[in-house]
C-alpha cells in the first residue's frame, strides 16, 4: 500500500504584489527571495515561512483579534 501524498501548501500570494524598502512584500509579507524559492521549497518549510510572513504582518500592524 503506497502513503498518500501531501497536498502542497498553498501559496499566501494575494496579488497585491509590491515590494516596500526592505524587500518585503506588502500583500503577503513574504520576503523577495521567499517568493522567488517558494516553487522549490518543501511544505515544512513553505509553513515555516507563512509564520513568519505573519509575523511581519502582525508586526507592522498589530494582532487583528
Amino acid at each position: 500500500m503506497s502513503e498518500a501524498k501531501e497536498k502542497p501548501v498553498a501559496s499566501p500570494c494575494v496579488s497585491v504584489c509590491a515590494l516596500d524598502d526592505e524587500d518585503i512584500c506588502t500583500g503577503c509579507y513574504r520576503s523577495l527571495n521567499e517568493i522567488g524559492d517558494w516553487s522549490g521549497m518543501d511544505n515544512a518549510r513553505k509553513r515555516e515561512v507563512i509564520i513568519l510572513a505573519n509575523q511581519r504582518c502582525r508586526s507592522r500592524y498589530g494582532d487583528f483579534g
